[in-house]
């Protein structure tokens, strides 16, 4: 499956994606030495190169589509989760760049999104964030992409005996 990286960091998505066979058609990170890392691990040679998702065209989104079917993502996630400052998305620029996602996922239509869970984006401010105008646009844009002959649990593919080295 091709995919692509939003949000990319040094690649925690990518390298799980690629170890399981699929191939990444592009990335997109801000954060320039984020960047370089993510291209010293990785083979991008040929692969579209974005920097600042809000200045990625609707246009330059589309010519990805039929070609992307996964995009991944670890966006930033202070607004809402439990170990940042929980301003949601009104009082935290960074909170609406989940609506970025949600955009490019609009123009490309992928088969499917796989997003960081964060911890507390359901639950930010007794849940009301989510119940919002934005959360349900934000939902329902989502659900588009959503195929009832493709749905698996995350417990179908995680791991039952996983080392506890690997927990937080």
């Amino acid at each position: 499956m091709k995919f692509l990286d939003l949000f990319a960091g040094i690649g925690g998505f990518r390298l799980g994606l690629e170890q399981a066979g699929h191939e990444c058609v592009g990335f997109c990170e801000i954060d320039k030495f984020a960047r370089q890392s993510y291209k010293a691990i990785h083979n991008t040679e040929g692969e579209r190169e974005y920097h600042d998702i809000t200045t990625v065209s609707n246009e330059e989104w589309r010519t990805l589509r039929g070609t992307v079917e996964l995009i991944c993502g670890g966006f930033p996630c202070q607004a809402f989760s439990i170990a940042g400052k929980r301003k949601g998305f009104l009082d935290e620029t960074r909170g609406t760049l989940f609506f970025e996602i949600a955009r490019a996922a609009e123009q490309i239509k992928p088969r499917t999104l796989f997003l960081e869970n964060v911890r507390g984006l359901l639950s930010h401010d007794k849940g009301r964030t989510f119940k919002m105008q934005n959360g349900r646009y934000l939902t329902a844009k989502i659900s588009e992409f959503h195929k009832t002959e493709n749905v698996c649990s995350l417990s179908d593919i995680l791991e039952e005996n996983v080392d506890e080295k690997y927990f937080l």
